[in-house]
């Protein structure tokens, strides 16, 4: 139960993440974000609604409230540089973002095992060779590493609030939810910024109906990765589970290397390779 579910996380992320990327290189990326996020809040409100979730409203929502305020800046940069490219390094850098809860158990007064620690040294390493020669003299690239590496830490924070903010399956959907309204909220109001500066919320003009199906399954993909996580974790141990999770980024750089072609250095791949390792490591110390 817990690989199958735990699997499947890894397959809807990893989807998720290449038509997230794949959408943004036609569409602004506050619209892909904004659209997507709101077909899946709209979603997850009528299962709230179905599953009576409302009964589990109470302070630990707030965990939501402030998840739902990290990821809009984190998806933003992550299809941002997914649409930068190349999605095979641009992915695998973005699961250093589990980093985050070590540093929190840190700060709490846990200390890593070797097996961590060799972890942390292995994904900052990837980080490091995944841009490649082409970091000399390519602003581009060095733009879609840095943007990742702000979108891994976003996710992180994400993952660790979301975390405290159920404890049971139906708490979980009313805090998906709430985390998805907030989601829209204050990715709306970043489009509207946007829109007011000169920036363009509509390619063409209009809205793409053509991409709708797309996003639709960008939002509902990711909830239920999310969904599908929190399952496998039920069900079997949480480091098992965080393991097989993790694999997501495998799924988008398939994805990318079949669809588009991607080709990428030698140099590259070993890059974002050593930082899947290295998450990998993370997770199972």
């Amino acid at each position: 139960m817990t690989a199958l579910f735990a699997l499947a996380t890894s397959l809807l992320w990893g989807l998720a993440d290449f038509g997230g990327g794949l959408l943004t290189r036609r569409t602004p990326a506050l619209t892909v974000v904004v659209v997507s996020q709101a077909i899946a809040a709209t979603v997850l409100g009528a299962i709230v609604v179905a599953t009576g979730g409302w009964s589990e409203a109470g302070p630990q929502l707030w965990f939501a409230v402030a998840a739902g305020a990290v990821g809009p800046v984190a998806l933003l940069c992550f299809y941002k540089a997914l649409a930068l490219g190349p999605m095979g390094v641009v992915s695998p850098l973005g699961t250093v973002g589990v980093a985050v809860p070590v540093g929190v158990g840190l700060f709490l007064g846990e200390r890593p095992g070797l097996v961590q620690v060799a972890g942390i040294a292995v994904a900052v390493l990837g980080v490091v060779l995944a841009g490649g020669p082409q970091l000399r003299g390519a602003p581009v690239q060095r733009q879609a590493i840095l943007l990742t590496l702000v979108a891994a830490f976003g996710f992180g924070t994400v993952f660790a609030l979301i975390a405290e903010a159920s404890s049971t399956l139906t708490g979980l959907f009313l805090a998906l939810f709430v985390q998805r309204v907030v989601n829209v909220l204050a990715g709306g109001l970043a489009l509207y910024a946007s829109v007011r500066r000169g920036g363009t919320a509509l390619p063409d003009g209009t809205f793409p109906w053509r991409s709708l199906p797309a996003l639709a399954f960008v939002g509902l993909a990711d909830v239920a990765a999310n969904g599908s996580y929190v399952v496998a974790a039920q069900h079997g141990p949480v480091t098992v589970a965080a393991v097989l999770a993790s694999l997501y980024p495998v799924v988008t750089a398939l994805a990318a290397r079949g669809f588009l072609r991607e080709r990428l250095q030698a140099v590259q791949a070993a890059g974002a390779g050593l930082a899947l390792v290295g998450t990998l490591l993370l997770a199972t110390g």
